[in-house]
């Protein structure tokens, strides 16, 4: 996650790599698993690009937790976000990993495998039905038995348009795609309509589009990709179909979410996927664009959208685990969660939290009216980014996507070949 504020957009969260090879299979030695002695010892938190902006907040944690368990210091440190898996990498090489940290679902997978994250569904199993069902399972690793961190702060966030250029075109601003067969018939639509002036979309498909696409991504062993079977295929052709028509933006090819925000601010794009915090962005940057904003659900071929998921794992060879899974726990309770989701606009993991009040009564604003649709379908919501896409392969999928959209491979081919180079990286995660 190159920065928090990526993944508060609902942007894409950028998946880094962290080598299982860096991580060692250790010395075996460490503390106990057993959660369930006394809370007490002096423990470190590491956080991921926090404390700019949370510094209060995660002081007042700590301080909280400190006066429930006196016997117990907790020392909290932030890494910035620049370089933070191999930060993570060299400490487990080092045997100097902080007790309890902060993580995504792809950087707990290599330290899960090298045995540095303790399961939690042995050492806190009391915990689990304290969390929603598809965050608790976030932080499994396939071919593994366990789960490996508790889940934090989710987000998710609809599609925005821009209801001008759906009208200019001859559209129904009033009627957004809800499918992807209307999607990719109002995309090829608008572009005929403005001379191939104006795309709908500014990315090319990710592995959570063909996810939400109902495309099958790993075998259920885990130890193959599948994004290459029929359906996969039919999706990549049809954003072939959106590319040539000009559709899918010619930029697409090198865009990041950045890039893709900036041309949906200055109507270059008639779509994009955001979050409530973009909405100021728009009132500020772009009073037009504000003004004649759409907001609609994320399209979905499966009935559930995708979330992005932040984790706390505990470090299996810390030396004091009840007190550092006591603290992982306290981080992401109810109660701090909630608190947590008042002063930014992230969504709680935690069961029951999406039915307060705060994420559920409207009040008139576009934010809030933001804010209680997303958290509506976080209940239900899946992390389709499998827990083993490691950077390079997001790499790999996209640089054969984009031989597709340009002719040089056909879209069975260029899935082909991407299966086959994340296959082989997946066999070189060990």
């Amino acid at each position: 996650m190159p920065t928090l504020r990526r993944a508060l957009a609902a942007a894409a969260v950028a998946a880094l790599v962290l080598p299982l090879g860096a991580c060692g299979s250790g010395d075996g030695g460490g503390g106990s698993t057993d959660a369930s002695g006394k809370v007490e010892g002096d423990i470190t938190f590491q956080t991921w690009n926090l404390r700019a902006n949370f510094k209060p907040y995660f002081e007042g944690v700590v301080a909280d937790f400190e006066k429930k368990y006196p016997d117990t210091k907790v020392k909290w440190i932030d890494q910035p976000a620049e370089g933070y898996a191999d930060k993570i990498s060299a400490d487990a090489a080092g045997g100097t990993l902080p007790d309890v940290v902060n993580v995504s679902p792809d950087l707990v997978a290599p330290l899960a495998k090298a045995g540095l994250a303790l399961d939690l569904d042995k050492a806190a199993s009391s915990y689990r039905k304290e969390y929603l069902d598809g965050a608790w399972a976030s932080h499994r690793i396939p071919g593994m038995t366990g789960t490996y961190a508790f889940p934090w702060y989710l987000n998710t966030g609809p599609l925005f348009y821009n209801k001008t250029l759906f009208e200019r075109a001859g559209l129904d601003a009033d009627r957004p795609p809800t499918t992807y067969d209307d999607l990719f018939a109002q995309a090829l639509r608008l572009a005929r309509e403005t001379g191939g002036k104006v795309a709908t979309l500014a990315n090319v498909p990710t592995v959570e589009d063909f996810g939400r696409y109902g495309v099958q991504l790993m075998n259920k062993e885990g130890t193959g990709f599948a994004f290459n079977d029929a359906k996969g295929v039919q999706l990549l052709t049809k954003y072939k179909e959106l590319y040539d028509a000009k559709a899918l933006d010619p930029q697409a090819l090198t865009a990041t979410p950045e890039s893709s925000g900036k041309k949906f601010l200055t109507g270059a794009v008639a779509m994009n996927p955001g979050s409530a915090l973009d909405l100021g962005n728009f009132k500020k940057q772009a009073p037009g664009l504000y003004k004649n904003i759409g907001i609609t659900d994320q399209i979905t071929s499966t009935g559930h959208v995708n979330m992005y998921v932040m984790g706390v794992m505990v470090n299996s060879r810390t030396k004091h685990t009840a007190a550092s899974v006591a603290f992982a726990h306290f981080v992401t309770d109810a109660q701090r969660q909630m608190s947590f989701a008042k002063k930014v606009a992230i969504f709680p993991s935690t069961a029951g939290s999406l039915d307060d009040p705060y994420f559920t009564e409207q009040d008139g604003t576009d934010e809030t009216r933001v804010r209680v649709a997303a958290a509506k379908s976080l209940k239900n919501a899946v992390n389709y980014t499998p827990v083993l896409f490691s950077e390079q392969m997001k790499t790999a999928l996209r640089n054969e996507v984009a031989k597709a959209l340009q002719g040089k491979e056909t879209p069975k081919a260029a899935l082909d070949n991407a299966v086959k180079a994340c296959d082989t990286l997946l066999r070189q995660q060990g």
